[in-house]
């Protein structure tokens, strides 16, 4: 029977990418933080994801692999049609924790320039 589960773990989605089914739609909902949810289709869904929760799902693990990564794909495509990544190739969600970040950069450059490097040779 073809059935429809809509999921957010992306784990749970995978296996049941693995297990057969195939993703339909992917949507971000905002709540104070984006939220993935993925759509998935196909046949027994409701016997897989109840194998899923109760631990007696069995995959292939290559196969569920390649559907974290298909998932993974997809869900950051969406995310970027929705928040465009500024022209330096990342999103800056707040510009003020950038200047905190490179405040402390200069301090960890001096660290790896100390003359006495012994820490390094005990390991």
């Amino acid at each position: 029977m073809k059935g429809t589960v809509e999921v957010t773990d992306l784990f749970r989605g995978a296996y049941l990418l693995a297990s057969g089914g195939s993703l339909a739609d992917v949507r971000v909902r905002t709540n104070g933080r984006r939220i993935a949810t993925f759509l998935i289709t196909g046949n027994d869904l409701d016997r897989l994801d109840s194998d899923y929760r109760c631990g007696r799902a069995l995959v292939n693990p290559v196969q569920l692999r390649e559907s974290l990564n298909h998932l993974r794909d997809a869900m950051f495509s969406k995310l970027r049609e929705q928040n465009p990544a500024s022209p330096k190739g990342y999103a800056v969600a707040n510009p003020a924790s950038r200047k905190r970040y490179a405040g402390t950069r200069g301090r960890a450059r001096d660290d790896r320039q100390r003359e006495d490097r012994g820490h390094q040779a005990r390991r």
